[in-house]
């Protein structure tokens, strides 16, 4: 899998084309299970934390809703917002994840099946209607729930620090010097970005 995109990175750029021969195959799998609504939510989570507390809170909100794997967003609207924050969620998230159930019931966050239909950039401009949900947001639902292979998140924190690692940069670069740089991985920026994730592990970071 990957097989044309890890070629084409490895031919447009030689630093990159290292870093994929010492890393090895590309792991990077859309989880397809979640629905645009549920990636969302999960990505709110995650914003400014690390997986593991991220993953925490996440398990309490859903504990909150015995039998279900998952809430379903009229099971959010119905939650008051300190039983949510309860579970760890900070107020604007709280806030932010009220938007995206209301935003799901109102028919703006759509099902899988219409959303596969948009293109990136309407589904950046759609979904970041929403209280709380940044172009971030976005295109983390893009790489890793609808497997779009040609997003470069350039705001990333850790893309950013797996350039400057794998670049031998003593800066992060600026998200503009990122994504210019990156018109060379076209149409593979998300293969990218996921070489790049990779490039810090084992760093300390």
């Amino acid at each position: 899998m990957h097989e044309a995109a890890i070629k084409h990175l490895a031919k447009s750029d030689q630093v990159l084309g290292r870093l994929i021969r010492k890393v090895g195959p590309c792991g990077l799998r859309p989880g397809t299970i979640r629905t645009p609504f549920q990636a969302l939510v999960c990505s709110v989570a995650h914003q400014q934390l690390n997986g593991t507390a991220a993953n925490t809170i996440l398990g309490r909100v859903v504990a909150l809703y015995p039998g279900r794997s998952f809430p379903a967003p009229q099971d959010l609207l119905k939650t008051s917002d300190q039983k949510l924050r309860s579970a760890g969620l900070s107020r604007a998230k709280v806030a932010a994840i009220k938007d995206i159930a209301a935003k799901t019931v109102d028919g703006v966050v759509t099902k899988s099946r219409v959303i596969a239909k948009m293109s990136d950039s309407e589904i950046v401009a759609r979904l970041t209607t929403i209280h709380g949900v940044g172009p971030w947001t976005v295109e983390m639902l893009l790489i890793f729930t609808l497997g779009r292979l040609d997003v470069l998140p350039a705001t990333d924190y850790g893309v950013r620090k797996g350039f400057a690692v794998a670049y031998r940069r003593p800066k992060l670069p600026a998200p503009a010097e990122l994504l210019a740089h990156g018109e060379r991985w076209r149409p593979y920026r998300s293969i990218a970005s996921w070489y790049l994730w990779r490039a810090l592990e084992g760093t300390g970071d």
